[in-house]
């Protein structure tokens, strides 16, 4: 029986993937229980599907499945635009080195052979994640003006204010407060926060760039566009024009 959890703000959306439904029950409720939502998949063709349809913020893989195993998905996905850079971890009963081996070569983020310790596979799922988010020189937390962002916990503070972003929210506001005073251009954060930039899909970043605005409310004017091309944050208190970085990551 395939389960799906409604997705509430802040809760990354984790897809399980397994053949076994005792397997998959295991694991969301672990999952569950740390904070995150769940969806499943029983095989590994509606594995690809899903992701494409949840667009999930990591995925748990088991690798022995009939049809397509998980090495097989694992690699679809890394050829897919707007899946390549999910986070992916691997389960399988296997403990063979060269098999983990195989998952990390086809793409895998994280290998955990079963029978697995629950809180080891929240844990590897949690670092995952982490990394997925943090930017390169990034401390586990960052304070800019307002702003307190906890990429631990995936939670923002403002003027000591809780603000409930979803998973994908918290990435594009944490990206951006990472790059103060830059200018991001649309290809570079859609690469970054969905994997893709496609740049006939920018509608998708823009309506995510409204949703955040209006949860900032009076704090909005921090998140600022520069017309045709990107966007950036910045204190509006500050005089001075924001600095152009079309090729920075």
């Amino acid at each position: 029986m395939s389960e799906e959890n409604n997705r509430m703000p802040a809760q990354p959306l984790i897809l399980i993937v397994d053949d076994e439904e005792d397997v998959r029950d295991l694991i969301g409720s672990n999952l569950r229980r740390a904070g995150f939502a769940t969806a499943e998949a029983p095989d590994g063709i509606a594995a690809v599907r899903m992701a494409r349809m949840r667009n999930p913020d990591a995925v748990v893989l088991d690798v022995m499945m009939p049809g397509k195993d998980g090495f097989a998905v694992c690699a679809e996905m890394r050829a897919d635009d707007e899946l390549r850079q999910m986070p992916i971890v691997m389960l399988t009963a296997r403990g063979m080195t060269e098999d983990r081996i195989t998952g990390l070569m086809r793409g895998a983020d994280d290998y955990i052979a079963k029978p697995f310790s629950p809180k080891e596979l929240v844990l590897r799922v949690q670092a995952v994640l982490r990394r997925a988010v943090a930017q390169p020189d990034s401390s586990m937390e960052l304070k800019t003006g307002p702003f307190h962002f906890d990429i631990s916990g995936w939670k923002l503070t403002v003027n000591g204010e809780t603000v409930e972003l979803t998973f994908r929210e918290f990435r594009l506001l944490h990206m951006l407060a990472s790059h103060k005073g830059k200018v991001l251009s649309r290809e570079i954060i859609m690469s970054e926060v969905w994997g893709y930039s496609d740049h006939t899909r920018t509608r998708t970043l823009d309506t995510h760039v409204r949703r955040v605005r209006e949860k900032l409310g009076d704090f909005s004017d921090w998140l600022q566009t520069m017309r045709s091309f990107g966007y950036f944050f910045k204190d509006p208190q500050i005089e001075g024009e924001p600095v152009l970085a079309t090729a920075e990551r």
